[in-house]
Parts: structure tokens; C-alpha cells; sequence
């Protein structure tokens, strides 16, 4: 690869699961204010208690956690845990000329195993189904990093 084009099939496959992933880390925030105004509840600081018209009636109890916020800020927790490692690792897997059929196995994979964590994490899952779908993702990274390494070392 002399040069990075989205007419690389290749290429293309990470800058789509990036963003994608990008996207989906975003909308958090969104998602935070939104259930944060539904709930009239889980604001962080004493100055959101001020009466505005997105907060007519300040009630000092806004400040107290809502669980429904804090699952929101949770998910967002474990995305910007571990989206970089994701982002890195794709980028530096993609540079070592896998197959495409590769690529997109684990890059669109990831994005899904991440979008199913999103999914059991907002619909309260047991921990043992979110840890499953994080380790199928965890695993993931680490095949690229793996790879990427072994590909550096002349290995591959």
C-alpha cells in the first residue's frame, strides 16, 4: 500500500467500522442528555440547577444519580475504554495487507460484537452476556494486534 485511498477496498473497510464505531461512541452524549431530560434527574453540576427554559423548575434532587442516566454513562465509559485500542489496531492491521475477506471478518465484526454490547448493556444483561460480546471484540483487537506485530517482525 503506497498510499491511503478509499479506493482500497481495504482501506475503505476500516474507515467505514471507524466510523461507525465513531458515530456510535458520539451518540452517547446525545443519549445522555436525552434520558438526563426525561428524567429531570442525573445532572452533575450544582449550576444545572439553575432555572433555564430546558430547566424551568430546578429541583436540587436533579443532581441525585438516576440509574437510567448512569447506564447511559456507563456504556459511554466502556466505549471510550475501548474504541482508541480499536481505532489503532485497525488502522495498524489494515497497513500489514491482510486479505480483504480478513479485514472485514474481524473489522465489521467488532463493530457488531460492540453494537450487541451497546444493546445487552442498554436492555440490562447480565454481566455474563456483556462479557461475552466484549470478549469476542477483545479478542478481535488482539488477533489484529497480534498479527500486526508478528507482520512488523518479518514473522508474516
Amino acid at each position: 500500500m503506497n498510499q491511503l485511498s478509499l479506493q482500497d477496498p481495504l482501506f475503505a473497510t476500516y474507515v467505514i467500522a471507524a466510523t461507525l464505531m465513531i458515530l456510535k461512541a458520539v451518540s452517547m452524549s446525545w443519549l445522555t442528555v436525552v434520558r438526563m431530560m426525561q428524567a429531570r434527574a442525573g445532572f452533575r453540576s450544582p449550576e444545572d440547577l439553575r432555572k433555564t427554559p430546558l430547566n424551568p423548575a430546578p429541583n436540587p434532587a436533579q443532581l441525585q444519580p438516576d440509574e437510567r442516566v448512569e447506564r447511559i454513562r456507563r456504556i459511554q465509559l466502556n466505549d471510550l475504554e475501548n474504541l482508541p485500542f480499536f481505532l489503532v489496531a485497525g488502522f495498524l492491521f489494515v497497513l500489514t495487507q491482510p486479505s480483504l475477506f480478513l479485514a472485514r471478518a474481524l473489522l465489521y465484526g467488532y463493530v457488531v460484537s460492540r453494537l450487541l454490547h451497546f444493546a445487552a448493556y442498554l436492555s440490562a444483561q447480565t454481566h455474563d452476556v456483556r462479557a461475552t460480546l466484549w470478549t469476542v471484540g477483545s479478542l478481535m483487537l488482539i488477533f489484529m494486534t497480534g498479527w500486526t506485530l508478528l507482520t512488523a517482525l518479518g514473522y508474516r
